[in-house]
Parts: C-alpha cells; sequence; structure tokens
C-alpha cells in the first residue's frame, strides 16, 4: 500500500486490532439475523511525510450512511466547547451579518446553531441524513455531499466562499485527505480563516489511546503532517492550540499561503516537541501494539473475575471508541450485559460486533450495577457526575484506557 498523502511506500507497522465491523454500524433486532460486514483494522506509517493511515478501508458511503447514529448534541460538554468557539471566532475574526462560515460534517447543527441564533450566514455541508434532518430543524442550512474539491469549487462558484471553514473531527475521517485539502483550499476567500479539530497523534501514542482507531478515521495526524499537506495546496498552518478534547486534540488555524498572517511561536514549539517525542522516527510506533494488547487483557481479567465474584456490572456510552475495545476484546453480553447511552439514535440497538444491547440510561440507575464501565473514557467526568446517585451506594466506576482503572 501506497501513503494516501505523498504516495510512498508503507513499510511500518504501527497497529494491529484485528477484524471489527465500522464503529458506529448499530444493529436493529431484525440486523441481528443477518451477516455483519467485517474490516481490517490495521495502521500503517509513512515514513516520508509520517501520516499514520489506516491499512485497508471501506467506502466512505458504507461508514457514513443515511442511518449513522452519532450525533454531537449528545454530549453537554461538547455542546459547552462549540458555543465557546463560536463566540471566540466571532470576536477573533469580527465576523457578522456580511460573513460567511461554512462547517464541514456539521452533524445536527451542534454549533452552527450559535452562528444562525447570531444571524451571521452559515451552511452545513453533511453527508448523513439523520443528522442533517436534525441540523435543519434547528435552521442550519445543509448540503448533503461529501466535501472535496468538487464542492468546495462549487461553492466558491456560487459565491458562497468562506471566511471562516471549521471542520470538527472530520479531518481524520476522509479518505483522500488531499482531496479534501485541495477542498479547503477552492472554498476559503482570500484573507480567510480554516479551523480543523482531530485528536493529536503525539497523545494518542502519550496516552495509549488506541481505541480512537476505528475504520471511521482513515487518518491519525500529528501537526508536522497537517503543515505538510497543507503546503502541498497552497494552505499554510499559522497558529496551533492544543484542546483537552478526545484526550488531547489540535486546533490549528490555516490561511491562504500568501496571506500576511505571520505563524504564531505556538506552530514551531509544538512541531519541536513533536520532533523530541521521536514522532519522526519508528521507535514511537513499534511499541504501541504491546500497550494495546496489555489493557485488553486487564479489561478481560476484571470481566472475568467480576463475574466470578458475582458483581453486576454494566456500561456507559455506545461510543465508537467503546466498540473498538469490545471487540478487540473480544466482549459479549455474558461479560457486559448492557450499556446506556443518552442518544435516542442508539437505543434499543446494539453494539455492532459485541451486540450487546443499548438501554435508555435511566436503566443503570434502576439496576444500581457494582460496577459501571465509562467507554467514552473522554468524557468520564460529566458521565460521574450524570450517576453520582449511584456512587453514594456504593457503585464503582471503571475506565479502560491508558490503563484499567477502577473509582
Amino acid at each position: 500500500m501506497n501513503c494516501r498523502h505523498c504516495g510512498s511506500t508503507l513499510r511500518c507497522d504501527f497497529l494491529d486490532l484485528g477484524f471489527a465491523p465500522p464503529s458506529n454500524a448499530y444493529l436493529t433486532v431484525e440486523d441481528l439475523a443477518k451477516p455483519e460486514t467485517y474490516f481490517p483494522l490495521r495502521l500503517k506509517v509513512c515514513e516520508e511525510c509520517w501520516l499514520v493511515q489506516t491499512e485497508d478501508y471501506a467506502a466512505a458511503d458504507a461508514l457514513f450512511s443515511a442511518e449513522y447514529a452519532y450525533f454531537s448534541s449528545a454530549s453537554s460538554s461538547w455542546l459547552a466547547h462549540a458555543k465557546h468557539y463560536t463566540e471566540m471566532m466571532t470576536t477573533r475574526l469580527g465576523l457578522g451579518s456580511s460573513s460567511m462560515v461554512v462547517e464541514i460534517a456539521s452533524n445536527d447543527g451542534y454549533l452552527l446553531k450559535n452562528f444562525v441564533a447570531a444571524g451571521i450566514p452559515c451552511l452545513g455541508v453533511e453527508p448523513t441524513d439523520s443528522t442533517a434532518d436534525a441540523a435543519e430543524k434547528l435552521g442550519v442550512p445543509v448540503l448533503r455531499a461529501f466535501f472535496g474539491e468538487a464542492i468546495g469549487s462549487a461553492l466558491a462558484a456560487e459565491g458562497k466562499s468562506a471566511d471562516l471553514i471549521l471542520g470538527n473531527n472530520v479531518y481524520a475521517h476522509v479518505p483522500d485527505i488531499n482531496d479534501f485539502t485541495r477542498g479547503l483550499k477552492a472554498a476559503l476567500k482570500a484573507g480567510g480563516t480554516v479551523t480543523l479539530e482531530f485528536p493529536h497523534l503525539m497523545r494518542i501514542i502519550e496516552h495509549n489511546q488506541f481505541d480512537t482507531v476505528y475504520h471511521e478515521h482513515f487518518s491519525y495526524l500529528s501537526l508536522f503532517t497537517v503543515a505538510k499537506i497543507f503546503d502541498s495546496v497552497g494552505l499554510r498552518v499559522f497558529d496551533v492550540e492544543e484542546l483537552p478534547t478526545h484526550g488531547g486534540s489540535l486546533r490549528i488555524y490555516g490561511c491562504h499561503a500568501d496571506d500576511k498572517r505571520q505563524a504564531t511561536d505556538a506552530v514551531a514549539a509544538l512541531l519541536s516537541e513533536e520532533e523530541t517525542q521521536g514522532l519522526r522516527t519508528t521507535a514511537p510506533y513499534s511499541a504501541f501494539q504491546r500497550q494495546a494488547e496489555q489493557v485488553k487483557n486487564d479489561v478481560l481479567a476484571f470481566l472475568l473475575q467480576a463475574k466470578r465474584d458475582g458483581k453486576t456490572i454494566a456500561a456507559y456510552g455506545a461510543a465508537a471508541k467503546g466498540n473498538t475495545l469490545l471487540n478487540f476484546a473480544g466482549v459479549k453480553p455474558d461479560l457486559l450485559p448492557f450499556v446506556c447511552d443518552a442518544a435516542a439514535a442508539k437505543q434499543n440497538k446494539f453494539m455492532p460486533g459485541s451486540h450487546i444491547p443499548i438501554l435508555h440510561p435511566d436503566e443503570i440507575i434502576k439496576n444500581r450495577p457494582d460496577y459501571v464501565m465509562i467507554l467514552p473514557w473522554n468524557i468520564a467526568a460529566e458521565v460521574r457526575q450524570q450517576l453520582a446517585s449511584l456512587a453514594g451506594q456504593g457503585t464503582k466506576f471503571v475506565t479502560a484506557v491508558p490503563r484499567l482503572q477502577i473509582t
């Protein structure tokens, strides 16, 4: 296989999680009687541009279907993050009624609704009907399409070049990252700004976040690699922020290559830190498999011991990262009877691969299990607060990444 960005032959292995179904392909009762499609889930590293990428992948339309079940608005902390972003960028860029904001992968309108409320023209580009329907109900205009160079050029031709293009947790999700980036270039107004948020590869390695690997994530990104991809199409990264979201993310700020804005000191500092951490050598990648397997073994040992001891256990959060962990470990309902989730689109369905039933959060309160395993560890604090009444009754909380912890 060749690198999706620079075309170099891929020789360096990073992670092998075996085979798994797409992590957001939740199942109905009827689906349980049908064959389930599994794909290889393996990562390789390009030793030229250092893009980490899935070895094999399904077509994007097989992963982001009309019934796509991830709704951003299910997390209150993510809604707060989005609102803060819109207020900050409105002030920073002086956005107003004559501006244009485009969000790529706008999901259910969780973010753009803030621009709508402020009277700032905006457009969401979103391929999944389920989330686009929800966004339109909030008054968010949506173009139902996969974003790329053709869409970016079409928006520019229609007079919809953007003062701000944003993409939260989408850059890692595109199979053709070069075409997507050319689309950013095409749709960006002269003097305009691009912001992209994505999990930082350096933090994924540092905190053993192997469960952020799933088929919908085609790429795993460092600032160094993103800067190279931007440069290849005539864009430039001029600022960067480190965020706590998703276990450690970057928000990069981009502009046209000839833009007068100078790069901030933060860009050079983070590039230097990535180099110090060895991200442009094979060393940190070759050790990752062993760390992932340790977590898998510890999770299985915990679940088996809990069953032997007659303890009850449930999980919270039917998240993609949870599906990666459960399928890698081979966990089924005999060890983990059910998982609760606040997203109505997931309730009364089943986790892909493991076939664990997904229930309303009220069920976890009703059952008062001895242990609650929080699968989306990135919102563990939020979940513990929601389930504080259980803690008062003796329930303990379990997270698996970066290592098994029981509190």
